[in-house]
């Protein structure tokens, strides 16, 4: 039995959002041009790119991350946190 801690929900929501992800890019490669390659392949960015470099001569930082979704990767999302509830 799995004891049940935010951080396995965390997991389990991750895990789900990346298989999600990964689906949805399979399927906008495979998907001939329609709607279901608009509504599942088109993903909303946000972070920042390119990233951001702050340049202080004896050290240089490069800040940045940019997070992808999309629908599958929203469903993936739901569907881990569906699974962790009902193990």
């Amino acid at each position: 039995m799995l004891k049940k801690t935010g951080r396995y929900l965390l997991l389990f929501i991750f895990i789900g959002g990346l298989l999600g992800s990964i689906l949805g890019e399979i399927l906008q490669v495979v998907s001939p041009q329609g709607a279901v390659r608009s509504i599942f392949g088109e993903a909303l960015s946000l972070g920042f790119d390119p990233p951001v470099s702050v340049n202080l001569v004896l050290l240089t930082f490069t800040f940045g991350f940019l997070l992808k979704i999309n629908l599958l990767s929203i469903i993936g999302m739901f569907l881990g946190a569906y699974i962790y509830k009902h193990i």
